[in-house]
Order: structure tokens, then sequence, then C-alpha cells
């Protein structure tokens, strides 16, 4: 099969053939129609994070493929249904986190395309437990992105805890953002999207933003402050400086929503006096649970979300990756089998 490899950090991936691998005991082996490109594969790829991958690895975590064949423990029925290869890889499933029905927290997770080989190839192996089927209404090319930039989006909406006419901004209308745009909406929010590229505000504004700043050319605290300030700050653009804007927009009693994650483990500044007068909140949202991913299924299925994502192949990967870091791709590309 073909597979694209990270062979060291920093390096260009190779596209290599290698071994169809086979499916262990409690595992499932899924063909690859879709795959899409996160950012997180970039960061893993060039091994940006504190907790490191070990070259050689293949990344990716938004796969989607029939289940070809199973591993002992696994019910045959599952061959031929249509799955998603999550971020969450596997849990221990014993911990208070996975019992609670919170298993991205859990301390011993693997997650695919990181810490075991992921969907940037022909085929992968998963645990049987961890994937989520997708419904028939949902194409292979819609369903990857869902399987990551929308469950991400969707928990950190749901952590916020929109209620209608909030204003929720939306920093960085990307891959995931025009998928928070969509799911603020969708719970009654008044959404600013916030990015530094005119083609994604353009984005922003045919799915309905209600105000769309361009932080290149104008303060977005300043722009969101004119609009009577943000309940919610939903920030998905991976540099700093825009976690501080978002917490500077918030009203009193506003909630920070922090999801990117920049490179080299970088801080912000967060004024303690301001905080704690201003009742603001700073929440940490991580990937969404196989059952958040089922209901971002459904609500897809039910044509209620867009997702706007554009094919390539698997041998573009490299220029792919230029194309995301450049700011170049619309929102999300996908790998097409």
């Amino acid at each position: 099969m073909k597979a694209a490899v990270v062979t060291g950090f920093g390096k260009p991936l190779e596209i290599q053939d290698r071994p169809v691998p086979e499916p262990g005991p409690g595992q499932v082996l899924v063909r690859m129609e879709a795959s899409g490109i996160c950012h997180t594969d970039i960061h893993a790829a060039h091994g940006d994070w504190p907790v490191k991958p070990q070259p050689p690895f293949v990344p990716g975590h938004e796969g989607v493929g029939p289940v070809e064949a199973v591993g002992t423990g696994v019910p045959e029925s599952l061959v031929g249904k249509r799955v998603a290869v999550p971020w969450l890889g596997s849990s221990c499933g014993t911990c208070r986190h996975c019992v609670s029905g919170w298993e991205t927290l859990c301390e011993s997770q693997v997650n695919s395309g990181y810490s075991v080989d992921g969907c940037y190839a022909e085929y992968a192996v998963a645990n049987a437990g961890a994937v989520v089927a997708v419904p028939d209404g949902v194409s292979s090319i819609d369903a990857a992105p869902l399987t990551c930039a929308g469950v991400t989006t969707y928990k950190a909406v749901k952590v916020a805890r929109v209620v209608p006419a909030e204003r929720v901004a939306v920093f960085g209308v990307g891959g995931l953002g025009h998928l928070a745009l969509q799911y603020a909406r969708l719970v009654g929010g008044l959404v600013t999207a916030v990015d530094l590229e005119p083609d994604k505000l353009g984005l922003a504004h045919r799915l309905g933003a209600d105000q769309i700043v361009n932080a290149r050319s104008h303060d977005p605290v300043e722009e969101i402050r004119k609009a009577g300030g943000a309940d919610v700050a939903v920030v998905l653009a991976a540099a700093p400086k825009a976690f501080e804007q978002a917490y500077r927009s918030l009203n009193r009693g506003g909630r920070l929503v922090m999801v990117a994650l920049p490179a080299d483990d970088a801080a912000v500044h967060v004024p303690i006096f301001e905080t704690v007068l201003g009742g603001i909140s700073v929440l940490g949202s991580i990937v969404g649970t196989r059952q958040d991913l089922a209901e971002v299924f459904a609500l897809h299925a039910a044509g209620r979300t867009q997702v706007i994502a554009e094919p390539r192949r698997l041998d573009e990967v490299n220029d792919s990756f230029g194309e995301v870091l450049g700011g170049r791709a619309e929102a999300r590309l996908v790998f097409q089998f």
C-alpha cells in the first residue's frame, strides 16, 4: 500500500510502499476513502509539541472508509461498514474520565497518527471500540473533516454552554473555524468571525456570520466591543496574540475557550484582577468523544451543516502542508484514495 511517512522532524514526508497491516485482537482494518489534513498532523511532522511522536510514523486522524477485515474478538458484521478513525485511537476504559464519558481526558490514551500509525495511507488499523459509524447520508469527503475539525469545534461550543442571542467570537476561520461558526449559529449564537485572510472572511459571510472582522486591518477587540462585546470567544488560530485579543474582547461573565495549540508550548497572560472581578472563565477544550462525533454526523446527515473541503492526492502531501501553513487553503484539504 502507499503511505505518507514522517521519517524525521521537519523533513518532507516520503511516499512509501508498505505492507497492508493486519488487524490484531480487538482491531479493524479500514480501507481509506478519504483522510483530512489537520494542522495537528503538521505539528506532529515537525515535532512542535512537548510530547513528540517517534519517527518513522504515518500521520492522520481524519480517516474514513469501509472495514475490510477484523481481528479476533471483533464481530464479523463490521466488515463492509463505513467508519471514521478519529484522534482518540483508544483509552483505558476504566479511569474516572473514561467511565464518566470524558475518554478524551484519559491519561493512558493512544492517538491516531501520533502515537500509532494513522490514516495517510491506503489502509489503516484501528481499535474497534474507537471507530465511529458514518451514516449513509454523509459522504466520505465530508465525514473526514467532521471526524476532527467538526467534533473538536462542536465540543468547544458545548463546553462553552452557548445560549441563544449570546455573541460568539470565532478567532480563525479555516478548517475548524468554518464549522465552529455553524455550530454556534445552530444553538442560537450571534457569531463574529475573525481572521487575517479576506477569502476566509468571505467564506464566513457566506456561512451566515453576523459580524466579520479583518484582524489585519482592524483591531478585533475594538470591533467586537462596538458590537456589544463577546460572551464566548473560541480561539482556533494558533497564534498567542489571538488568545490575548479573544480574552480582551469578552464581556463580564464571558468564557474564553482555548482550542488551538501553538508550537513551543506558548503561554498567554491572564490578568487575575480582571478575571476575578469580571467572572471570566478560561476553558481548555480538547477533541470531542465518540458520542459527540455521532452527534456531529447526525447533524450533517440532517443537512444542518456544510463542509468546505478540497480534494488532494496523497502524493501531494508536502505541497498540501504548504497550502495550510501559507493560509492558502480555504478550509479543509482532504486526501481522496
